[in-house]
């Protein structure tokens, strides 16, 4: 018997002393590991949330609202917030629920199901967000540019004249600013929630091999 024999022989005995997983065993699991998940999903909505608002309290002072209104901006950012808190908070309840379905789910056709809906609501979420701060910043923009820039009234001393060439430096700064804007909270999300999903896509992907 040549070593090559010896080996696969070797292998086969320990193979044999390894301790095999049934179905339920497994799925088990993989069910543990996804209600882990996105559990920690629903928590980082949360501390997500929450920061957002005591920076928002501590950033939103009396200085900071007559900036506003100076720059004709207070009642749209008012606006804005009173939007986007109900949205933001029905976000946080669709993680929950997420995390109630999976943790009660009975079945691996389910679970596969309920993952991709959870994957699906963080990838809405992060839309919606990125979505907002462009829809608010253009916005934000477009006020400005009717208060302070735009040549309606040349004996107003706050309005400035654009020329042509002005007008494609402002748009082109505007563009680039907001483009980079978006991409720093596309990939700050793309960290904090995108390593989740991607231990949930593998788990998805693990339980549709088991059901082959």
């Amino acid at each position: 018997m040549d070593g090559l024999d010896l080996l696969k022989k070797n292998w086969k005995k320990q193979e044999e002393n390894l301790p095999h997983l049934s179905y339920d065993d497994i799925y088990k699991m993989i069910w543990k590991k996804s209600s882990s998940i996105v559990k920690w999903i629903f928590i980082i909505s949360i501390i997500e949330f929450l920061l957002g608002t005591l920076l928002s309290i501590a950033l939103a002072d009396k200085e900071y609202w007559q900036q506003m209104e100076t720059l004709h901006l207070k009642e749209f950012m008012i606006f804005a917030e009173v939007i986007s808190y109900p949205i933001t908070l029905y976000f946080i309840y669709r993680f929950y629920k997420n995390y109630k379905k999976i943790s009660s789910t009975d079945s691996a056709s389910k679970l596969m199901r309920n993952i991709l809906k959870t994957r699906k609501t963080v990838k809405f979420y992060i839309a919606y967000v990125l979505i907002s701060i462009a829809i608010i910043s253009m916005v934000s923009v477009y006020i400005l540019l009717h208060f302070h820039i735009l040549d309606n009234d040349v004996a107003d001393s706050t309005k400035y004249v654009f020329d042509t060439v002005d007008w494609i430096k402002f748009i082109a700064i505007v563009s680039i600013a907001l483009f980079l804007l978006l991409g720093v909270i596309w990939l700050f999300y793309r960290l904090l929630y995108g390593i989740l999903l991607k231990r949930l896509n593998r788990n998805y992907k693990e339980l549709k091999n088991l059901n082959v």
